[in-house]
């Protein structure tokens, strides 16, 4: 069984390049459970806050982690009991609190994940791989209790990519500026994805941006965006209430993105309107 294919396969909403990572996010959360707890089933209502937080936090405010909950089984990969040992009652968050709901993976992935110590492993890098950008895995896995260190099966990008972005920029943020270097290589700056590459971001200059590590994960983090005049946004949901948040974020706010070489393409525009409409939270601050 390519259990790989099968959990990078689920069947998600979506639209044309629109994200809804409901399920990857219950994946990568019960992958973590079954490392630290084994087959131990997830009781909804124990599991519920921990699971709001996640969609929360990797997606947005508003969705219901019953949703995959439920809905997960319908791809062979979950199986959700009440109780009583009924099936699952739905995908509303009542029933499933006081009808004492628990999931667990089916019995045949069960029973791989037992037999392979090393597969939880690769199916979390396989999930992260394909619905999340690199600079967030790792904030993910600390969130779901997911050790993926070594797993095989690593994303491949377009190995031009980050020196084609660097070069366009002059290794340099295009946010703050920044434009740091040891020993004449430059450190702190990463070729950042604006359509984020698992949905349908091409590996080209036109979807790319040099920033800085700060700046890169603010930007998967929708604190930070682009208009179509190609001017920083940064959200009304981000606080900061100090000197360095305020000169490093808040003050970018309104002002013009530093554009590429003139021998590269700027971001193309249908880069930065799907990353205001799919990845930028809440509403621009005023300038």
């Amino acid at each position: 069984m390519d259990w790989a294919e099968r959990v990078t396969t689920v069947n998600q909403w979506r639209r044309g390049d629109k994200r809804a990572p409901h399920k990857p996010l219950l994946l990568l959360y019960a992958l973590g459970h079954f490392q630290n707890h084994g087959d131990e089933p997830i009781v909804y209502r124990d599991a519920e806050d921990r699971l709001q937080h996640l969609l929360d936090e990797f997606w947005r405010k508003g969705s219901s982690p019953a949703y995959p909950f439920h809905h997960l089984a319908s791809d062979g990969l979950w199986d959700v009991r009440t109780a009583d040992g009924g099936g699952s009652p739905g995908p509303n968050v009542g029933p499933l609190r006081r009808t004492g709901a628990a999931g667990r993976f089916a019995d045949d992935l069960a029973r791989d994940l037992r037999d392979d110590p090393g597969l939880a492993a690769r199916l979390g890098r396989a999930v992260l791989d394909a619905n999340f950008e690199p600079s967030l895995h790792e904030e993910l896995c600390a969130a779901v209790g997911l050790a993926v260190d070594g797993a095989a099966g690593a994303r491949r990008r377009d190995r031009e990519f980050r020196r084609d972005v660097l070069v366009a920029y002059e290794y340099r943020c295009a946010f703050c500026g920044f434009d740091g270097a040891l020993d004449g290589t430059a450190v702190g700056l990463d070729a950042a994805h604006v359509q984020w590459w698992a949905f349908n971001g091409p590996d080209e200059v036109a979807n790319g941006i040099c920033l800085c590590v700060m700046h890169h994960k603010l930007f998967d983090k929708g604190v930070l965006g682009m208009t179509a005049e190609r001017r920083i946004t940064v959200s009304t949901m981000f606080v900061g209430r100090g000197t360095a948040a305020r000169t490093q974020v808040l003050d970018l706010a309104g002002r013009p993105v530093e554009p590429p070489q003139r021998a590269f393409p700027a971001v193309a525009a249908e880069r930065v309107a799907w990353h205001g409409r799919e990845v930028f939270r809440g509403a621009p601050r005023a300038a």
